[in-house]
């Protein structure tokens, strides 16, 4: 399905764990069996409830070659650079593609956010059919560990699907069936997500089963869900997963300085997993905060600070500023340890309270709740240190553009939910093609999506291309 990942070569190596390196960066996620072999094969891998936790382990690694598929950056800064949060001084590298929607089938940059995802969705399935039917693990593990990979595979597939359109599905390790798949439609891949959501609904407890919140509990998928209603219109059950999940106060929002809210151990996460390895805490911190004078590799718009509102604690907390040659320079800020060492850790957040709030409160305002839809936003304005929103209550517009005006200042730079926001089109004023088309020339209904890699359709002659690319 995807270049040096869904090819004969790699499906039949059979996925060797290298366990020791990549284990070593998981905590205590799972207690790992005394004196672990380097390499062990399929049969072993399953073995066992101690040989398939360290299979489980290598799923959530921070590492994206070996473990978890969004552990680059990539993700971030593509779609931070196609909507209005981030342009780039590489100008030497495919980034600016994204910025000015000229991206082709070749880039770069392209083949990581489809290739990496398709790697770890291998990875799942091989859990998934490792442990069914497996006699050698009790049922409660099995049932746990289903409802887990689960959500990894609906969150993959939601953010193939928002980033390509129509995608592969992929639901298991059979490399001569993965390798001719077509394009699904789009509502195919939705019904995919919420049948695997809607099943691990079945299966997870509301306690998690791991050290932290490293690995999905029941309101996990109930968040990913609640997500996954919103960007369908489903506006009553997005309502209801989300205020569930609200509703339990398993979670609260991480009081200022609001750094603390991407902290390891972070109460206002949701799902959150360690990012620390040997060189570096998250790839983003890598790839935003400048080393000493240098100059920031991605910058933070004009357009986007210019919303943040005066004593906005996120202006002042999640965009870093340096100066160079004189000239101020921001960049985002989220995360800030560019160092192993740097502490307090910092963990890779997924899912987290605040985004919660606003999916409720969007659908609050789509169901015509307008009060209850600026008490959610209302919260969030309060813990960043702004007075209550100016939003007239009577008007639906009005209160949708304040939810939507939140959300980009709330959830810059977090996994694309401002680029995903704008193709909504949520309000006329907040659609893509109202709000890009004023802030820097040529986006077309077509850039909406990213090209399928040119790679791919080398590899799989069945894959069609998007709408606009060569």
């Amino acid at each position: 399905m995807k270049a040096r990942s869904f090819n004969k070569n790699i499906f039949n190596a059979g996925y060797l764990l290298i366990m020791l390196g990549i284990l070593a960066s998981c905590k205590k996620l799972v207690e790992l069996p005394g004196n672990p072999p380097s390499f062990i094969n399929r049969e072993q891998q399953f073995a066992d409830s101690a040989s398939v936790m360290s299979v489980v382990a290598g799923v959530y690694t921070y590492n994206q070659s070996k473990g978890f598929g969004y552990s680059d950056a990539n993700f971030t800064i593509a779609t931070g650079l196609s909507a209005d949060e981030l342009s780039t001084t590489l100008s030497s590298s495919d980034r600016p593609q994204f910025y000015n929607y000229s991206l082709t089938p070749l880039n770069g940059s392209i083949i990581g956010l489809w290739q990496y995802p398709y790697q770890a969705l291998y990875q799942v399935n091989d859990v998934l059919e490792g442990i069914s039917d497996n006699n050698k693990l009790s049922a409660s593990l099995v049932n746990q560990l289903t409802g887990e990979m689960k959500v990894l595979r609906a969150l993959y597939y939601f953010n193939l699907v928002n980033i390509f359109g129509g995608v592969p599905l992929v639901t298991s390790t059979d490399y001569r069936v993965n390798a001719r798949l077509p394009r699904a439609s789009v509502d195919a891949v939705y019904a995919q997500i919420t049948a695997d959501l809607n099943d691990a609904l079945n299966r997870l407890s509301p306690d998690y089963p791991s050290e932290a919140r490293y690995r999905p509990n029941l309101y996990t998928a109930k968040a990913l869900l609640a997500k996954v209603y919103l960007y369908q219109g489903k506006w009553q059950a997005a309502y209801d997963e989300a205020d569930d999940v609200v509703g339990s106060n398993v979670y609260r929002l991480s009081e200022v300085p609001l750094n603390a809210v991407f902290l390891d151990g972070s109460e206002e996460a949701i799902w959150q997993i360690p990012a620390k390895n040997s060189y570096q805490q998250t790839a983003e911190a890598q790839n935003f905060i400048p080393s000493g004078a240098s100059t920031p590799r991605y910058l933070v718009t004009p357009f986007l600070l210019n919303k943040f509102e005066a004593g906005d604690q996120r202006r002042q907390r999640w965009v870093g500023t340096t100066v160079v040659n004189g000239n101020p320079l921001s960049y985002p800020a989220k995360y800030r340890n560019r160092q192993a060492t740097n502490l307090p850790l910092e963990g890779y957040m997924i899912l987290r309270l605040a985004e919660v709030l606003l999916i409720r409160a969007e659908a609050a305002a789509r169901l015509n709740n307008l009060a209850n839809a600026l008490s959610d936003v209302d919260i969030i304005r309060e813990r960043a240190g702004l007075e209550a929103s100016t939003a007239d209550v009577t008007s639906q517009d009005a209160v949708l553009n304040a939810i939507m005006h939140e959300r980009q200042v709330e959830l810059c730079f977090e996994w694309g939910n401002r680029w995903f926001d704008l193709k909504r089109n949520v309000t006329p004023s907040t659609s893509a093609a109202t709000v890009l088309n004023a802030v820097k020339a040529g986006y077309t209904p077509e850039a909406a999506l990213y090209p399928v890699p040119q790679a791919q359709r080398d590899l799989n002659t069945s894959l069609d291309q998007n709408d606009g690319y060569r």
